[in-house]
């Protein structure tokens, strides 16, 4: 479904990618992890069009994306659910939600989409009326996943949803994504937490320095001596 071949990219005179290449299949759960700073953002930016790849390219279905604008791609059915988040803090969980559907015309495909979201996370539902800006980090994040759902994606592109989340809250977070992932939804993850990654996603990569260093099933990466060693502090 989603292909990444062979793409170098960065910002201006920076080179963050080296040859990178990874693909992700209609229903997979994948992951890319790998220390900060070796271009795991970059990968996703690159898919959902905010940089342009200097070398390589990224295809969906078949057809080349990494010419198209931003709003082009999601419209094609990629969601981006950034690390930022990006959300309308002074608008309500309920707007917020709704926002994530205005490309969606058929009211039927957002009413179900809505309850689809409320179903996976309860607590979105029972703060449909509160302020965005008033919600906890772990709400944020289901709220923010909650959004990139409602435009009914093929692929969901999910940036570090544990990042700064107590234990307890990170863990609510995968338990969502692994929810997701069961009703078919199809999503490439990039995460730091690589022991809960790999318990619940089906494919791994790993990138180091802007390339891919190890790739194969998450069970079997979590049995490598590199990636115990230096991910897991085994």
């Amino acid at each position: 479904m989603l292909e990444i071949k062979n793409i170098d990219a960065g910002y201006d005179f920076l080179q963050i990618l080296w040859d990178v290449s990874l693909k992700v299949d209609e229903g997979e759960f994948v992951a890319l992890v790998g220390p900060n700073g070796a271009g795991k953002t970059t990968t996703l930016r690159t898919v959902a069009g905010l940089i342009k790849p200097t070398k390589g390219g990224v295809l969906f279905n078949g057809q080349t994306i990494s010419g198209l604008k931003a709003h082009e791609i999601s419209r094609l059915g990629i969601a981006y659910v950034s690390e930022g988040l990006n959300l309308f803090t002074n608008m309500s969980v309920y707007e917020n939600l709704l926002l994530g559907a205005y490309a969606v015309h058929d009211k039927k495909q957002r009413d179900d989409s809505l309850a689809f979201v409320f179903d996976l996370f309860p607590r979105m539902q029972e703060r449909s009326k509160q302020l965005a800006g008033l919600m906890s980090g772990g709400e944020r994040k289901m709220l923010a996943i909650g959004r990139g759902i409602m435009s009914n994606p093929k692929v969901l592109l999910v940036d570090e949803p544990s990042l700064g989340l107590a234990p307890h809250l990170a863990h609510e977070v995968f338990h969502a994504l692994r929810a997701l992932s069961e009703r078919g939804v199809t999503i490439l993850l990039v995460e730091q937490n690589v022991h809960m990654t790999l318990e619940i996603t089906h494919r791994a990569y790993v990138l180091e320095q802007g390339r891919i260093a190890l790739e194969g099933p998450s069970r079997e990466l979590k049995q490598n001596e590199h990636v115990r060693k230096a991910y897991m502090g085994i």
